[in-house]
């Protein structure tokens, strides 16, 4: 998947991923997608949760095995 941006988060734990996300996406134009690089297999459940709150869009997640990505596009 194609993003705008992307944000490291390997080797952080729940909940940094999720709060590095929060601001890096503050960043972000609406309608950019952000690409989450994270080694934490809670960010599968928590990255589509947090996007429900926030009303941003989950997109989906890639998992290697050795590292997820997930991808959230900026929708406000």
């Amino acid at each position: 998947m194609k993003a705008d941006q992307s944000l490291d988060c390997m080797g952080l734990y729940c909940p940094m991923p999720i709060y590095e996300t929060s601001m890096k996406i503050k960043e972000l134009k609406v309608g950019e997608v952000l690409e989450v690089i994270a080694d934490d297999q809670g960010i599968i459940k928590d990255m589509p949760a947090w996007a429900e709150t926030t009303g941003n869009e989950f997109l989906g997640f890639e998992d290697d095995g050795e590292e997820i990505k997930v991808y959230v596009k900026k929708t406000k």
